[in-house]
């Protein structure tokens, strides 16, 4: 009787560690255009290990367009996008996340919104600076190119070309973690 019990126990566990797993997409997305921001952005779907359905966007962009933004630094601020502008915008790669990974996601977009004003530079912590600094965070290789950095589109399809091999592979082993981690333990 008490082998029954242990078995069911382990069972029990083993559904309850998969729950905790969070679904969550992260896809990068551009929009090349010059009358609306943010121009590069991600956009995170999916379920949370709570439970939580989430569907949200976020992009980096100034808080007025202005000639300002010209010559030097502005108030940025993260913002989300409307479902309008996210269907008419490029998606170029999506990523599923661990929740490791998605909180990793969600610090590093409250420490943009939390920067210090001005925080906006079209040189150097713009939309693509913001996407670039999550992809890295992953460990997705988004270097710093100058001639792109002011030009989402072109600048994630490189992002994507220097690590086709590794976002072909990306879903497939995420897909297996859960499974993994609720055997390891």
């Amino acid at each position: 009787m008490r082998r029954w019990i242990r078995l069911l126990f382990m069972l029990l566990a083993f559904a309850w560690s998969g729950a905790a797993w969070a679904q969550v997409e992260i896809a990068f997305y551009s929009k090349d255009t010059g009358s609306t921001f943010p121009h590069a952005f991600v956009r995170l779907t999916g379920t949370l290990e709570s439970g939580k359905a989430i569907d949200v966007n976020y992009g980096f962009t100034p808080v007025n367009v202005s000639p300002g933004i010209l010559w030097g630094a502005v108030t940025g601020t993260v913002e989300s996008a409307s479902p309008q502008y996210v269907s008419q915008s490029d998606r170029h790669f999506a990523l599923t996340l661990s929740t490791e990974q998605y909180h990793q996601v969600v610090a590093i977009i409250e420490k943009w919104r939390d920067a210090p004003q001005p925080s906006y530079r079209l040189n150097g912590r713009n939309c693509v600076n913001f996407v670039a600094e999550i992809a890295n965070a992953l460990g997705v290789r988004a270097p710093v190119i100058p001639k792109l950095m002011k030009k989402p589109r072109s600048y994630l399809d490189e992002v994507q070309r220097l690590n086709a091999s590794t976002i072909a592979n990306w879903n497939e082993q995420r897909a297996s973690a859960p499974a993994l981690a609720a055997h390891q333990r």
